[in-house]
């Protein structure tokens, strides 16, 4: 079984503020051989640290239609970077043939379920980031941290 995980998960300080949401379950994961991490917007070529940055107009759904847009808190169109960097994650699960895709909740890449809501003042809607989106519009079932309370 070949896992793919969001990077932060695995522990790494990948997230906009340089830091990381490490998930012990993944990070055993990770040090048994059993996961790869991925960071669909380092992917996508962005630094870290960076600027957070939020889909404003909809969901990634409707970034990859070209409705919406991925916006950092200083105005600027990072959509292209978060696109790219999807691709890229798609690419490497395919490849991989993983047997399962664990994204960060709520992230304007990899919620699966939620995202924040494009105003930067923490409120979230339902609703896919844009790597998450594109992986299932693939057929590739993605789930978040809060869904592994039963897996081990």
């Amino acid at each position: 079984m070949i896992v793919v995980v969001s990077a932060c998960l695995a522990g790494m300080p990948v997230r906009y503020d340089g830091q990381h949401k490490g998930h012990e379950l993944i990070q055993q994961w990770l040090s048994e051989k059993k996961a790869i991490p991925v960071c669909p917007e380092l992917l996508g070529g962005l630094q870290t640290p960076r600027e957070p940055a939020e889909i404003v107009g909809g969901t990634g759904d409707d970034v990859l239609e070209g409705c919406a847009q991925v916006i950092d808190r200083k105005g600027n169109d990072v959509s292209d970077q978060f696109i790219a960097g999807a691709y890229k994650t798609l690419s490497k699960i395919q490849e991989l043939d993983a047997s399962l895709v664990i994204l960060k909740e709520d992230s304007p890449s990899c919620g699966s379920r939620s995202i924040y809501s494009g105003s930067f003042n923490g409120e979230k809607i339902q609703g896919n980031g844009v790597t998450a989106a594109l992986l299932k519009k693939h057929g590739i079932e993605v789930c978040s941290e809060h869904e592994l309370v039963n897996m081990g």
